[in-house]
């Protein structure tokens, strides 16, 4: 009995192909080849940069823009990303000019402030935390973390630096992750292109920063297909 073994070229194609879309997969290409458009909105957080440096390690074609950038001048933008700011601003139900970025119809992930601005925004509610976060911290994920805490761990160390938090998340979204202190450390929303992480995954201590920056740019790449 002779086995049926494909010819050399065939599977080094095979492999090629592989090879690419798993490049294409973990860095911010998109399928016609060209790099997605995701801005970091500078809302004041101490490491908005770094946010937008994990982008741009993940070949995406990225820029911090001031959270009163008009919409009408924002790029063609694939995603964006809410950064942090002070205390407080998340909770004032007016952080320049976010509320209209969240209309947009394209992936939106907020990061502490912007975590908490858009809990409040979709009808949540977000306050002063009874115990404040900061330094590293120990989450657990809640059912199953959803898409920005896919190939993670399910117990896991990251950076918490907040005076307030999420105590209730809006309605159509869901709890991702929680900590004893804080009960929403992360939330989603049921179409899964709105994500919200009350610690910081840009910080290097986050154990699955780079993972989760590589998850949403995942759906950002999707979603682009999609559209």
């Amino acid at each position: 009995m002779f086995c049926n073994i494909k010819p050399f070229s065939e599977l080094f194609g095979a492999a090629c192909s592989w090879l690419f879309d798993r490049t294409r997969r973990t860095t911010g290409e998109r399928m016609d080849g060209k790099p997605l458009v995701i801005d970091v909105v500078d809302n004041g957080g101490q490491w908005t940069h770094r946010e937008w440096r994990m982008l741009r390690y993940l070949k995406v074609d990225t820029q911090i823009i001031d959270n009163t950038t008009p919409v009408d001048e924002l790029r063609q933008l694939d995603g964006i990303i809410l950064s942090g700011g002070a205390a407080r601003v998340g909770l004032t139900g007016e952080l320049g000019n976010c509320g209209a970025y969240l209309d947009l119809d394209i992936p939106i992930l907020g990061i502490c402030a912007g975590h908490q601005f858009m809990a409040r925004h979709y009808g949540g509610d977000a306050r002063e935390s009874p115990i404040p976060e900061f330094g590293a911290m120990e989450i657990e994920l809640q059912n199953d973390g959803g898409k920005i805490f896919a190939n993670t761990a399910p117990t896991q160390t990251v950076w918490e630096s907040h005076n307030d938090e999420v105590h209730v998340v809006p309605e159509g979204f869901f709890v991702t992750a929680k900590s004893p202190s804080c009960q929403v450390q992360g939330m989603e929303n049921e179409k899964g292109d709105r994500f919200g992480l009350q610690f910081h995954p840009e910080v290097n201590d986050s154990e699955f920063g780079k993972e989760m920056f590589e998850n949403f740019v995942e759906v950002c790449r999707a979603n682009r297909k999609e559209a």
